[in-house]
């Protein structure tokens, strides 16, 4: 399974394959409890067990995006819903720099939810 994961980074072109891997280092760089792991064929962060967020890439715009778990519970205007019911998405230029800042909050947020248990936390 590991290797899998890590052949999802490597596999990649640049510049998104060090955009991923730029976000995956400020994901789990965020809190000791966040943990990376592969589910649904893709990269996957879990916040103490619970599904917080993953990483893909856009398959329409060929952009590298973060993918927040509970993000219907989150008002940012950089977060996207799409056609999904409960996630939303955060996508980003490869030609540009990242976020940081806006990436930080985001994750600050989506934590807080977890952690004040104000909604309920699927499995």
């Amino acid at each position: 399974m590991k290797n899998a994961l890590d052949n999802f980074y490597l596999q990649k072109e640049e510049p998104i394959k060090s955009f991923l891997l730029a976000l995956r280092e400020i994901i789990l760089s965020h809190d000791r409890e966040i943990t990376s792991t592969w589910k649904y064929g893709m990269p996957f962060f879990c916040y103490k067990g619970k599904m917080f967020c993953y990483l893909w890439v856009h398959k329409k715009y060929l952009q590298p995006y973060i993918g927040m778990v509970e993000g219907k519970h989150l008002d940012h205007p950089d977060l996207i819903i799409e056609k999904r019911a409960r996630m939303k998405i955060m996508l980003f230029d490869p030609t540009k720099d990242l976020p940081i800042r806006t990436i930080k909050m985001i994750l600050k947020q989506a934590l807080h939810l977890y952690q004040s248990k104000e909604i309920n936390i699927k499995e």
